[in-house]
């Protein structure tokens, strides 16, 4: 019998219109040059670098982590992370995902993550290799945090990145399909249509009602300027490991679609460990799941292990 699957799908989606697969071989030591762009990719990438414009212009996309200007208590910290952990920003249609908030169970992997990067031959090898010397040291962090395992692999990975250009991400749907065979088309065209409100998203699968992730995907833009695609980076994978929905009230956090903060903050790191405690487990409701994390938020703002 086939297995039920659940399905997560994040995106970083803009607050407001701006104002104006099987694993791949070694790479070779030495890489032909990048196609030049197509017109299509030319103007996505000046519309990101103008929103990204816009938002610096406005003091978003903070990379501080937070500080005396967002505070936040132990009862604060409970509350986002159950909105976010235990809450879904999407629901599945007929048609493709809809956005609506509904409660969904704790979800989380139990498997060692090993995530691989699949990058479009659009995207140049200094591109290349930055955007692989930050998903390294990113997801050494986020193990640190978790005490999960999560490392880059060139096997068996389980968490594919796709970072690709307008023209390479249209052309993406049987890679898609065959990474996650659960998805409909109306989902699957939601990546390869992905209109220019949605910065990024990744999707995320488990067995049933299990909680447990067994396979997810991201899909980054590779037209994104510096600190919109470290952005990217930050939140997809993040919410790839469970952090799946985002809150408008959660401050500081990447979780939130106002586009404060670019970078992982500090109340982020604080819900990372909270979702990987042994003290919770995949699948449990938020009625299971709350007196704990009450008493997990209490002793992380305490300052206790």
């Amino acid at each position: 019998m086939i297995p039920a699957l659940a399905l997560a799908l994040s995106a970083c989606v803009s607050p407001q219109a701006p104002r104006s697969s099987p694993p791949s071989a070694p790479r070779p030591a030495v890489q032909s040059p990048a196609p030049a762009p197509s017109a299509a990719s030319v103007a996505v990438r000046q519309h990101f670098e103008r929103v990204q414009t816009e938002l610096l212009a406005m003091g978003l996309l903070r990379s501080d982590g937070g500080g005396r200007d967002t505070p936040f208590n132990d009862r604060q910290l409970a509350e986002n992370f159950i909105r976010i952990a235990l809450y879904d920003e999407y629901a599945r249609g007929p048609n493709g995902p809809v956005q609506r908030q509904t409660e969904s169970r704790l979800r989380r992997w139990e498997q060692p993550v090993r995530v691989a990067l699949r990058f479009g031959p659009g995207v140049s090898a200094t591109s290349r290799a930055t955007d692989t010397a930050r998903i390294r040291s990113y997801l050494a962090r986020l193990s640190r945090l978790t005490g999960h395992p999560i490392t880059l692999a060139d096997q068996s990975a389980n968490f594919t990145i796709h970072i690709v250009n307008e023209d390479e991400r249209r052309a993406l749907g049987p890679v898609i399909q065959q990474s996650l065979p659960g998805l409909t088309s109306g989902e699957v065209a939601g990546i390869t249509q992905m209109p220019l409100s949605t910065y990024c998203l990744v999707y995320a699968m488990s067995d049933g009602d299990s909680g447990r992730y067994t396979r997810a995907v991201a899909v980054i833009r590779a037209e994104h300027p510096d600190l919109l695609r470290l952005s990217c980076m930050h939140e997809e994978i993040a919410q790839g490991l469970g952090l799946a929905n985002d809150s408008p009230r959660a401050r500081p956090s990447i979780f939130n679609d106002d586009e404060e903060f670019a970078l992982l903050t500090g109340q982020d790191e604080l819900m990372l460990r909270m979702l990987y405690s042994p003290e919770l487990r995949p699948g449990m409701t938020e009625a299971e799941a709350r007196p704990i994390i009450q008493s997990l938020a209490k002793r992380l703002i305490g300052g206790e292990s």
